[in-house]
């Protein structure tokens, strides 16, 4: 059974549940404006020759779009994860220990579900 996290205060876990909600909604958004933006350049251009500058350019485009997409991806997750926790009554305290993650991670990091320690530690073991 988790333990609830009675350190945050129910309008503190509140707040933080909108935030998460708010950050969700602008990360599909960017995603779905890129999508739009890549069509209407493919509309644009239509059956015309792409000339090899245009395709390289586009390569690297396409190259720092999809590292983004992939650190969206893994910011959406986590948002996920932090709103399922809010359910739960355990938003606040570590996936990995349990322990409570501290209020100022969580101000700077509502998606938070671990400590900074922890993190660092799966970072070094990757």
């Amino acid at each position: 059974m988790p333990k609830e996290n009675s350190v945050l205060s129910q309008a503190f876990v509140e707040q933080q549940r909108k935030r998460l909600e708010a950050l969700r909604e602008q990360l599909l958004g960017g995603e779905e404006r890129s999508l739009a933006k890549e069509r209407a350049l493919k509309e644009d251009r239509g059956e015309e020759a792409e000339e090899f500058e245009e395709a390289a350019q586009r390569m690297a485009q396409n190259e720092i779009g999809q590292a983004l997409h992939n650190v969206d991806e893994r910011r959406l997750h986590a948002i996920e994860r932090a709103l399922k926790k809010i359910v739960a009554g355990t938003y606040g305290l570590s996936d990995m220990s349990g322990e409570p993650i501290p209020k100022a991670r969580l101000e700077a990091t509502p998606e938070a579900v671990l400590t900074v320690q922890e993190e660092e530690q799966i970072e070094r073991q990757h």
